[in-house]
């Protein structure tokens, strides 16, 4: 069977493999190569150069970037249908030669070919449509050999795991929801002085940001790479081009972790505006600067850019006699660290930084590399934006899907880590699950530590005592 390489090894630095297509002859003809790259084509060849033949198979990082970006112009379930009746003709035309070992070059290559297919987005699956069709397929593919066999039946087994692992995540997250209460009912209910804190939970801030990346990283992991293009295709379909998201999402794990980020932010603010005492609250702050240093030194700019939101936060930043109490030096260099001028040229640089140590990492803490999350969103977002998805002739604009696929590749090698810290289940609990303040009920906490500034203020206190607390 052809190898199948791991995906740091899909795209050079100049964006995709330069060698790629030298081999690959342009036998259907409407694709449009330059210097062997491959740069445009109609849709109908770019599907049929998807399949393999006898002669040929794609190489991934062509599987990849045209799975990746064929849903802007149909449904997953549309290409499958097509894939699957062009494998049955190259196979038909196998079984007519006289030459069984024609069969035995084939039938491998269009199981690798559906193998990589519910590998890399088996969220495709979920789909009854896409099922059925993979079932047909690997049924006549499987009815050949036994080896074959065994490799269909390896292939839905695996597959069959992912979706079970994503119905089952899909239930805690459900879970988690639906238990949410805000912090302000909680405190109604229970005395401040029998409330935990963080501290008292975890009162080490280097075993909370070990916690905090294993959240990280089993919530990227859930992240399929289609969801990506799905983000995007959503907001502002491009060229009034059908998608395939226009009927119902199959997932939304990208949603749910950039809830996460928020999440984390204001339970930053809430364990900072919570005590009473004004040297409780500047101990909190100097803790979380400890924990957010700790998470760059580990490559979790994610969860660093989190508590630095939460930190920043007004109801945080207007606790005027807490920060003079302060040390703040280590703050304004994390600060520095992901400062957002010039397009956060420097957090850009640390994050290649990260890059290149996971790249040449000995081992499992030097692979971390968790990304500013609602960035990458961004920059994919805005490479969409800038490039039409068709030329004028018509043809696909692959050149574009080429840079596309790159990116969202290189997230696929970060969320494959696996994370090698111990896991502490009471620090994520508490995490996952402790209320936090709304945005009104931060204001006020704040207001009640460190007294209104100005009329405006003072009339806003009195506003959230009222409607908050009833009380006036």
């Amino acid at each position: 069977m052809p190898q199948t390489p791991p995906f740091s090894a899909m795209f050079d630095s100049s964006g995709y493999n330069r060698n790629l297509y030298q081999s690959a002859e342009d036998s259907c003809g409407g694709l449009c190569y330059h210097d062997n790259n491959l740069l445009s084509g109609s849709l109908e060849a770019l599907i049929q150069h998807l399949v393999p033949n006898v002669e040929y198979y794609p190489d991934r990082t062509y599987i990849f970037t045209f799975l990746l970006s064929s849903r802007l112009f149909m449904h997953p379930y549309e290409l499958m249908a097509k894939v699957c009746h062009l494998c049955v003709e190259h196979q038909r035309l196998s079984e007519g030669d006289s030459d069984k070992n024609q069969m035995r070059k084939i039938t491998p290559k269009i199981l690798q070919l559906l193998t990589e297919w519910t590998e890399t987005f088996p969220y495709d699956f979920r789909d009854e449509r896409m099922m059925r069709n993979l079932k047909d397929l690997a049924h006549r593919m499987a009815s050949g050999e036994e080896t074959y066999r065994k490799n269909v039946q390896q292939m839905m087994q695996c597959l069959i795991r992912k979706l079970a692992a994503l119905s089952q995540y899909e239930e805690v997250l459900a879970k988690l929801s639906s238990t949410a209460t805000d912090r302000l009912t909680v405190l109604k209910t229970k005395p401040q002085s029998i409330q935990r804190d963080i501290m008292t939970v975890c009162s080490d801030p280097y075993t909370l940001a070990q916690q905090l990346t294993h959240i990280e990283l089993e919530r990227l992991n859930y992240i399929g790479p289609e969801e990506f293009v799905q983000a995007f295709v959503q907001k502002d379909p491009l060229d009034n081009d059908k998608t395939c998201y226009s009927e119902r999402k199959k997932t939304r794990n990208l949603e749910a972790y950039v809830e996460w980020f928020n999440r984390l932010s204001y339970l930053v603010a809430t364990e900072i505006c919570m005590p009473v005492k004004k040297k409780h609250r500047a101990r909190m702050i100097e803790y979380f600067i400890d924990v957010a240093r700790e998470c760059f030194n580990i490559g979790n700019f994610n969860s660093l850019m989190a508590i630095i939101s939460g930190m920043n936060m007004s109801p945080v930043s207007r606790l005027k006699k807490t920060w003079a109490k302060v040390k703040t030096a280590k703050f304004d260099i994390l600060e520095h660290q992901m400062d957002p001028s010039s397009n956060f040229y420097n957090y850009r640089t640390a994050l290649r930084g990260a890059a290149q140590r996971s790249l040449t990492a000995h081992s499992s803490r030097e692979k971390i590399v968790i990304p500013f999350f609602s960035l990458l969103i961004k920059d994919i977002y805005f490479l969409n934006e800038g490039c039409a998805n068709r030329l004028p002739n018509g043809h696909v604009n692959f050149e574009k899907f080429w840079e596309l696929a790159k990116q969202v590749s290189e997230f696929m090698t970060w969320k494959q880590v696996e994370c090698p810290f111990e896991r502490d289940r009471k620090v994520i609990q508490y995490l996952l699950s402790v209320p936090v303040f709304s945005e009104d009920a931060l204001y006020l906490a704040s207001y009640e530590s460190e007294g209104p500034e100005n009329n405006i203020e003072k009339d806003r206190w009195k506003s959230l005592r009222s409607s908050l607390l009833g009380r006036v």
